[in-house]
């Protein structure tokens, strides 16, 4: 499979870590959340309950392992990702194969690729991101995200904030890459399962438009909790 590369240029970022929180500077120097610290720090008391009850039932340490693991994996299968798409043809780590034989299928209905785990920002709303990629999804632009899981998800209900996390990168790509000729309001997000094909989530402009309403609020409630 040979992908059409396009890319567009990568905006200058650094990415930071400070107090378990991350963060990009933007070229000039100018600190911004990213959009997993926005999240975090803007959760919903059920879902903070949900992982709490969680971690209580199997334990911290087993809690840890699992967490560090997922972390893991999908470090290795995002690289595994970014070289198939990048036509580098890569020979993908053992522990991965599952994940990436899920994937690959999906993948392969991508045409062209137009920014593979690029930094975006969203100057309006103060906010950052890396996002893993920009492409064209049989025929159609939009924001992809990759995730893997060991079991299906089943429903958008129990994607919980991904598609929260989809419009906060569909904001800031669409600030970032304004001065260029490509329209993205539709989002792809695949979920790998070892042994089982990817589930795939596609999200209409309709639908993102009210995730973005949702995000929006979350970022004020995220200033408002800092100015307080």
């Amino acid at each position: 499979m040979q992908f059409n590369i396009q890319l567009l240029p990568r905006i200058n970022a650094k990415f930071i870590r400070e107090n378990g929180k991350q963060y990009y500077l933007d070229g000039d120097g100018k600190r911004f959340p990213s959009v997993t610290t926005i999240l975090n720090a803007t959760k919903p008391q059920e879902d903070r309950d949900r992982l709490a009850n969680w971690k209580a039932r199997v334990g911290l340490e087993e809690a840890t392992r699992i967490t560090t693991k997922a972390i893991s994996r999908g470090t290795q299968t995002h690289k595994q990702i970014e070289r198939y798409l990048l036509n580098q043809n890569p020979v993908c780590p053992e522990a991965s194969i599952p994940y990436w034989e899920s994937i690959k299928p999906v993948l392969d209905e991508i045409d062209t690729v137009r920014l593979i785990e690029g930094s975006v920002f969203n100057y309006n709303l103060g906010y950052s991101g890396k996002v893993d990629c920009i492409a064209s999804y049989q025929g159609v632009n939009c924001v992809c995200e990759w995730k893997t899981s060991d079991k299906p998800k089943g429903s958008v209900e129990r994607l919980y904030e991904y598609p929260l996390q989809l419009a906060a990168y569909l904001g800031a790509v669409s600030e970032s890459y304004r001065e260029y000729d490509i329209e993205v309001k539709r989002a792809l997000l695949i979920v790998a399962i070892p042994n089982h094909p990817a589930e795939i989530f596609w999200f209409e402009a309709s639908v993102m438009e009210k995730y973005w309403l949702m995000w929006e609020q979350r970022v004020r409630e995220y200033w408002k909790k800092k100015k307080d």
